[in-house]
């Protein structure tokens, strides 16, 4: 018992120095990128320096139907689901992982019924029938010495992390995918109401065409030009159907309702984003999931380090077991029946050709793609964040510009058409009028939408909702 007693003592210390021990491998910093304060680009226009934009970004636009489509597609749709999924996965991983910092207890129970031979040179002694009962609970508990059981939770932990970005990553492309998809789906509303009312407007001067030359004023040619173009009208507005009708497809798998049926909607009912302001600290990438996750897998690769280098020294191992031993299921428990044991193993590498070495260099290989992806990534963002900020400010006032043409070529269209009605213009004059007003409502149209892509382009980059009071902009 004494012995007993004295095991017990020695596997209390070995793990109180298992838990004092040292863990190899470099220890986490995050690495120092060359970054401005602010991203350079100006914004023309008013700019709210503490601008504020909720997690729910989308409502902004004040869409009723934008904001049902959002929350259908978080609903249903399965990346976001795989994503959930792979967090739990992770999320169980990490407790496996801290679970190794505890002993694995065991109970077993064995039973058996067995005869041993009398004609031996050394005969066995009655009784020759023998029951045996045994009980016992064991353990067995590797010491941490060398932290790797504490760099792999270290490195679970990363990947729970990353895991939970991730999540953000999938809902953030989702949510910006809906939306940009609804922005089309409006355009096009748009584009088609403008090719209808061009449509009109053609029909009309077909109808002059004709009316001339039945009179004598005018050729069959002015009549043919005006059908083929009445015709180009036609078709195009037919194309634009067909586009609306592949958008709405896209929506109704973004958001699982294949039964999705969306009324026409009006683009310019959108309201435009608000101006980035001038400055805008680059800090604020810090917030970006995909940041977050390329960082998460520097953490993990990084920590995988101490594993592998924790391979290469003696790894101790604590063992034991108590319970009953008898021959009689009454007397297992006994005094007398007690049985124990209790031990340390020890494994030392002394030559493996090399393999451990090469795990090494291996897993600081991984680390160093880790960083270099880790580097990447924030310098993709940064300029997707630059480029963001630019295209929402020219798109801006490029809308000034595309007015003031829609508003010319519909004034030279109505010049044109009089001067064709009485007979000083020819009608090539009309159907260049004609042409250059219907791609100035359509390029009108398309700009629009591009501030509102853009504007989502601008939310994705820097992660979705954000304030920037909540940062130095100094």
């Amino acid at each position: 018992m004494n012995n007993f007693r004295a095991m017990k003592y020695l596997m209390a210390a070995l793990g109180c120095a298992a838990l004092v021990g040292c863990a190899l491998g470099p220890d986490y910093q995050r690495p120092v990128l060359p970054m401005p304060a602010a991203y350079p680009e100006k914004v023309d226009g008013d700019a709210d320096p503490k601008l504020a934009i909720p997690v729910d970004w989308w409502t902004l636009y004040g869409d009723a139907t934008l904001n049902q489509l959002v929350s259908e597609a978080f609903k249903h749709n399965t990346d976001v689901k795989i994503a959930v999924a792979q967090m739990e996965e992770a999320d169980a991983l990490l407790r496996q992982a801290n679970a190794g910092f505890f002993p694995e207890v065991d109970l077993g129970a064995t039973g058996s019924r067995s005869r041993v031979s009398n004609v031996l040179a050394t005969p066995n002694l009655p009784p020759l029938v023998r029951d045996d009962r045994r009980i016992a609970a064991s353990t067995s508990f590797e010491l941490d010495f060398w932290g790797k059981l504490r760099r792999g939770s270290e490195a679970a932990r990363a990947q729970s992390l990353g895991s939970a970005f991730g999540r953000e990553v999938a809902a953030l492309a989702l949510a910006s995918t809906t939306v940009q998809s609804y922005f089309s789906l409006r355009s096009l509303d748009a584009q088609i109401t403008a090719s209808q009312s061009s449509l009109k407007t053609r029909e009309e001067s077909l109808d002059v065409a004709k009316s001339r030359a039945a009179a004598g004023l005018a050729s069959d040619l002015d009549v043919n030009q005006a059908e083929g173009a009445r015709a180009d009208l036609a078709a195009q507005v037919k194309e634009l159907e067909r586009q609306r009708t592949i958008t709405e497809h896209q929506l109704a798998l973004l958001t699982f309702n294949a039964d999705l049926r969306l009324a026409r909607g009006d683009l310019q009912s959108l309201p435009i984003p608000p101006v980035p302001p001038t400055g805008l600290p680059s800090a604020l990438l810090d917030r970006r999931p995909d940041i977050r996750v390329a960082e998460q897998n520097l953490v993990a690769a990084n920590a995988q380090i101490g594993i592998a280098k924790a391979a290469l020294f003696p790894t101790l191992s604590l063992t034991g077991f108590y319970g009953g031993q008898s021959a009689a299921l009454e007397n297992l428990l006994e005094s007398g029946g007690r049985i124990w044991s209790a031990g340390f193993g020890l494994a030392l590498p002394i030559f493996d050709a090399g393999r451990g070495r090469a795990r090494v260099e291996q897993v600081e290989a991984r680390q160093q793609q880790s960083l270099f992806a880790y580097q990447r990534t924030v310098a993709i963002a940064f300029r997707e964040v630059a480029d963001a900020i630019t295209n929402v400010g020219q798109s801006v006032i490029t809308e000034a510009d595309l007015q003031a043409r829609v508003t010319a070529a519909r004034n030279s269209l109505e010049l044109a058409r009089a001067r064709y009605e009485a007979g000083y213009s020819p009608y090539l004059d009309v159907l260049d009028a004609q042409r250059t007003t219907n791609d100035a409502e359509l390029a009108l149209v398309r700009n629009r939408q591009s501030q509102l892509n853009y504007s989502v382009d601008f939310m994705k980059a820097l992660g979705g909702g954000w304030n920037s009071s909540a940062f130095d902009r100094k």
